[in-house]
């Protein structure tokens, strides 16, 4: 089923400021909220999309990917760098101080009560270079990561200080009356629980260096630069919380052949006079194998000849880019004496005469067919 577009979740247009954008969330999460519509799936749905929304659209390099590629700008293994249904922890650990005081303290999370803040581990950040061939075809990439984990026989307790919510309230009495202020927790920094038995060769929360392979599918059509998220890859929290992720940048490898150009690529075929005059059928590359194409005879040099479909397809998987095919007819340097006279002689023959036809296009309008 196609995916809600982002700016109408949030009923904004693609230049609404980050100050809108904001506002515009803040609406949805308030009206939403599960402390308001206990036991509402729909309403919990609704919450979380918006979340979804507001977790690509406020951040810029996000925002930026999404208007050029939509929600496959974010597709990779596992589900989605964003747009992939946010648990409520994650939607309270990072947007919660948006809310500001609509529900007075903290938040109570899902059936009343204090909500226990929920730390998130660090994310790790890989290079992946891929192949034009790979990015053609997509590809599953296995990698490996040195990632923390938690300790085996590491144990956690109730924070003393916060009482496990992982917040410390105070009370303040002013001119105006008592007012009601809450911090995170600075003995366990939110987390609401600290390190109980701390196993040897574990840092101070309890963690370890351990090496693992992850395995990340990207799909066709990704570009250089382009970041992919792989989620719970990367460190892990210490007690309950939840692990960070794994960021995998996108590089690259440049072709031997074949020239990238968006969806599109360029090849240059270089032919004899010989087969420019009587025509050939020659190899070329693509991206899916070699294949055989017709030269015609009496092909002009810089004559392009464009194979539909066998570019790099679309990220967005709606379309396929073409594979344009330059001819350069190359012209010998030296010549023997009995092919020089040969040519001597045809310096006046009719059929060694320019005449270009209406079908032979200027270098002008082969650029632009190249774009259209």
């Amino acid at each position: 089923m196609a995916k809600q577009d982002y700016y109408d979740i949030l009923g904004i247009d693609k230049n609404a400021s980050p100050a809108e954008i904001k506002k515009a969330y803040r609406k949805m999460a308030i009206k939403y909220h599960p402390d308001k519509n206990p036991g509402d799936k729909e309403a919990e749905e609704m919450f979380k999309t918006a979340a979804d929304a507001y977790e690509v659209l406020s951040d810029p390099d996000k925002k930026a990917r999404y208007d050029q590629y939509g929600h496959a700008a974010f597709e990779q293994a596992g589900g989605y760098g964003g747009g992939h249904h946010m648990n409520m922890e994650d939607i309270f650990s990072q947007f919660g101080d948006i809310f500001g005081g609509a529900f007075g303290g903290g938040f109570s999370g899902f059936g009343g009560g204090q909500r226990q803040r929920v730390v998130k581990g660090s994310n790790l950040r890989i290079r992946v270079k891929l192949t034009l061939e790979e990015i053609a075809n997509g590809v599953e990439k296995k990698v490996k990561v040195k990632r923390k984990v938690q300790a085996p026989g590491v144990s956690y307790k109730t924070c003393s200080s916060c009482n496990g919510s992982g917040q410390v309230t105070r009370i303040t009495n002013t001119i105006l009356g008592r007012m009601q202020t809450s911090s995170t927790c600075t003995a366990c920094g939110g987390a609401g629980q600290s390190i109980d038995k701390k196993p040897s060769g574990s840092d101070a929360h309890g963690l370890i260096a351990k090496e693992e392979t992850v395995s990340i599918k990207i799909p066709a059509g990704v570009v250089d630069g382009m970041q992919l998220k792989v989620s719970g890859k990367g460190n892990e929290a210490p007690g309950h919380g939840i692990a960070g992720d794994l960021l995998v940048a996108i590089t690259e490898q440049e072709h031997p052949t074949l020239q990238r150009e968006g969806d599109n690529l360029h090849y240059d075929l270089y032919v004899s006079l010989t087969d420019a005059v009587l025509g050939a059928s020659k190899e070329i590359d693509t991206v899916t194998g070699k294949v055989r194409i017709k030269v015609d005879p009496g092909v002009q040099s810089g004559k392009i000849l464009r194979l539909r479909g066998k570019g790099i397809p679309s990220i967005n998987g709606y379309s396929k880019g073409d594979l344009l095919v330059h001819v350069n007819v190359w012209t010998p340097k030296t010549l023997s004496k009995e092919q020089k006279a040969f040519f001597e002689s045809m310096k006046d023959n009719e059929h060694f005469e320019p005449k270009p036809e209406s079908s032979d296009k200027s270098f002008f309008e082969k650029v632009k067919d190249m774009f259209s």
